[in-house]
């Protein structure tokens, strides 16, 4: 008995001692802290502090009736105590002229051994001039942007032009935007020789003491932009709303057209075509985008031989048809030695057109070539078709089926591809761009030879990187996918931003405009479901999809089943596999932009057409689009101008944006909103991305693809833009 009463007095004494740790009532008092956080500007990182940014800093005390504190500072900068003091308490850091750290202190006055640190990097300014490296026809003027980085620097600038080491004769900044300047193309000069550089008004010392963190554009001077040997693609529709679609070749000598051939699918069936003449002709000098703009004509001897094309800084050409007698869109780019086309290469292609019927129809695949570049045979190939809603028709049965052939070059810049099963099937190609290179692969238009026999279609076929294994492991980032076909007499088309995780799963967001039943950027999957998903099926690059539908809805609407052949990591060509809507379209990565993307990134000028039309009730249209940051002008936000051309305005017609006129979220897709030539509402997704020198920051969306997202628009298509 003695020792229970013992053992219960020790405990009552465990018990008092304990509770007088703990403030009497078993509870441990939460801890008095102190936490210094950058209140204004809003969304500032304190590692991306710049040269002579103002900051509000306040310090917030927890758990104390005391939240009187004393600043300090370590390293260069001004702090300031905001007095009389504020609850809770404030102060105004100014950061030195020049990079370096420092480091904020607010201690508890009634407890000095309580602080709140904060660690401040103050950066160089990177400044980002774009384009970064193209030519300039002699006289023609072209547009140049300049960014700051960080975001919120004052976006003010300034501008430097040499030629051969000497100032350029004509280079004009722009009275209301600080980060836009003309050059003039007024030196003699070459290659290379014409400097362009835009350094910060308060950090002009950050690209010289760090010449990296600073783009420089670097301009050669050429009598025409369209000079050499190129291939191109085009399809639309005639006059009577035929579908046509057109691929070839030709050469052009300093923008005179000397040579070429092209096939061309009509109504009437195929026919080759000699190109004996035509011209590229600049718009009018005067003009701001002169560089980037003008008339190409190939004299054929049949529809379409003129063009209204636009040029972006690698001088591919984006075209649509201008001579009144149909509707369409294409791309030419200088072609590829052809010595890079032999041994054994395997070809992912993507083809669409129309059935016997006029109907829609697709075809995906692969196809496994080996040869030495003049003929050869190919084995163990692929493909997958919808036909108007069928994965199996007269030339593929069950999916996927088998293909083999042979391929024989014309001898007139094309080859002749020859399917012996799953049906006799025609083809003729040419080489487009590209190399060996798994980054640039190889690149060719195609185009069927027997619509009598076969629907007639044409497309794309890009050299497959071969050093994927191409199971869902392969396949683990970001990507981009267009997708375009029909709803009835309508058009349907898609966008999405989305992560394969290497396990299966996919997930990200799109925009639909399916004949003006709009579905804005929707997230998928939806909370708590996975049929959104991705399977390898064989390691020939076949994969399946699940895209599209709509988990937000209620009952959702389950994804469509989509296969695609890919000719790299996150990179292919897709295919619907049940919906009569067929939409074909393509996968891209999206480069570096690994979800951390802004609206800065976007100035420049960007070279943009439809990609291709799903109904003859598209408009085509091609656009030289000048995207500026913090303007100065009637815009004082992200602003867009620039120049649209379409059927109804061959000579084109000014293109201006609302305030703001862009914006862009940090996963790559956005929105445009355009005042003139009317209202009309984009969404935006960004493609591919180049990385600048400060801290591996994104610093140029080099291109991106646009939807027309307006309920009024039945007939919405795919824009590509690229600078």
């Amino acid at each position: 008995m003695i020792r229970r009463i013992g053992f219960a007095a020790a405990l009552f004494s465990l018990a008092l001692a304990s509770g007088c740790a703990k403030g009497g009532n078993g509870v441990i008092p939460p801890a008095v802290t102190v936490d210094v956080a950058i209140t204004s500007p809003n969304n500032v990182s304190s590692n991306a502090i710049y040269p002579t940014q103002s900051l509000t800093l306040t310090a917030t005390v927890s758990n104390s009736v005391s939240t009187a504190v004393s600043w300090s500072l370590s390293g260069p900068g001004t702090l300031t105590p905001v007095t009389p003091a504020t609850t809770p308490a404030t102060a105004t850091y100014v950061a030195p002229g020049a990079a370096g750290a420092a480091t904020i202190t607010a201690t508890l006055v009634s407890n000095t051994a309580i602080t709140g640190p904060l660690a401040l990097s103050v950066i160089d300014i990177t400044t980002e001039v774009t384009p970064a490296t193209l030519s300039v026809g002699n006289g023609l003027t072209q547009q140049f942007t300049a960014v700051a980085v960080p975001d919120d620097a004052p976006q003010t600038f300034n501008w430097t032009c040499t030629a051969n080491g000497a100032s350029c004769a004509s280079f004009v900044q722009d009275p209301n935007v600080s980060g836009l300047a003309y050059y003039k193309a007024q030196d003699n000069c070459g290659s290379n020789c014409v400097q362009i550089a835009a350094t910060s008004t308060i950090d002009s010392s950050g690209c010289v003491t760090t010449p990296k963190n600073c783009t420089t554009a670097r301009v050669s001077l050429v009598p025409s932009r369209v000079n050499g040997t190129y291939a191109f693609q085009f399809s639309g529709y005639d006059s009577s709303t035929n579908a046509t679609a057109v691929v070839g070749t030709f050469t052009a000598s300093n923008g005179s057209i000397t040579s070429g051939v092209e096939d061309e699918l009509t109504s009437t069936g195929w026919a080759q075509h000699s190109i004996t003449g035509g011209s590229y002709v600049p718009i009018s000098a005067s003009d701001p985008n002169s560089n980037n703009a003008g008339t190409l004509t190939l004299t054929t001897g049949a529809f379409p031989n003129r063009f209204q094309v636009v040029i972006n800084s690698a001088g591919t050409i984006q075209m649509i048809e201008s001579d009144g007698h149909g509707a369409g869109s294409g791309t030419a780019q200088v072609s590829a030695a052809s010595s890079i086309f032999k041994g054994t290469q395997t070809y992912a292609f993507g083809f669409s057109g129309v059935n016997s019927s006029g109907q829609r129809v697709g075809y995906v695949g692969v196809l496994p070539m080996t040869g030495n570049g003049t003929s050869g045979t190919i084995t163990g190939g692929q493909i997958d078709v919808n036909d108007n809603g069928n994965s199996s028709d007269g030339i593929c049965g069950t999916a996927p089926c088998a293909v083999t052939g042979s391929y024989l070059s014309n001898g007139n810049g094309s080859w002749h591809l020859a399917l012996s099963s799953p049906v006799t099937m025609n083809f003729d190609f040419f080489i487009s761009s590209g190399s060996a290179n798994k980054a640039t692969p190889l690149t060719f238009y195609a185009i069927s030879t027997d619509p009598s026999v076969n629907p007639a279609v044409s497309g794309t076929m890009v050299l497959q990187d071969s050093t994927q294994t191409y199971n869902n492991a392969d396949f683990n980032g970001n990507s981009v996918s267009a997708l375009t076909g029909v709803s009835g007499a309508n058009a349907n088309v898609a966008l999405i931003v989305g992560t394969t995780d290497g396990n299966g799963a996919f997930s990200g967001q799109f925009d639909q405009n399916n004949a003006g039943s709009i579905l804005s950027d929707i997230a998928f999957p939806a909370a708590g479901s996975n049929n959104y998903i991705y399977a390898a099926s064989g390691a020939n690059g076949r994969y399946t999809f699940q895209m599209l539908g709509d988990p937000t809805a209620s009952p959702a609407v389950a994804p469509l089943p989509f296969v695609l052949y890919a000719s790299g990591q996150n990179r292919g060509f897709l295919l619907d596999q049940s919906s009569a809507s067929v939409m074909t379209g393509t996968m891209s990565p999206q480069g570096k932009g690994n979800g951390n993307l802004a609206a800065s990134e976007l100035p420049g000028t960007y070279a943009g057409a439809t990609t291709s039309s799903a109904t003859s009730a598209v408009d085509p249209i091609a656009a030289n689009l000048l995207l500026t940051f913090a303007n100065a002008g009637a815009c004082t936000a992200e602003c867009v101008n620039g120049t649209i051309y379409d059927s109804a305005n061959p000579s084109g017609v000014t293109a201006t944006g609302a305030n703001p006129s862009y914006a862009i979220q940090v996963n790559g897709n956005g929105t445009i909103a355009l005042t003139a030539p009317s209202a009309q509402n984009f969404v935006i997704y960004a493609v591919d991305t180049s990385g600048c020198a400060n801290q591996g920051v994104v610093c140029t969306i080099q291109d991106f693809l646009m939807m027309d997202v307006d309920k009024t628009n039945l007939n919405p298509s795919i824009i590509f833009a690229q600078q």
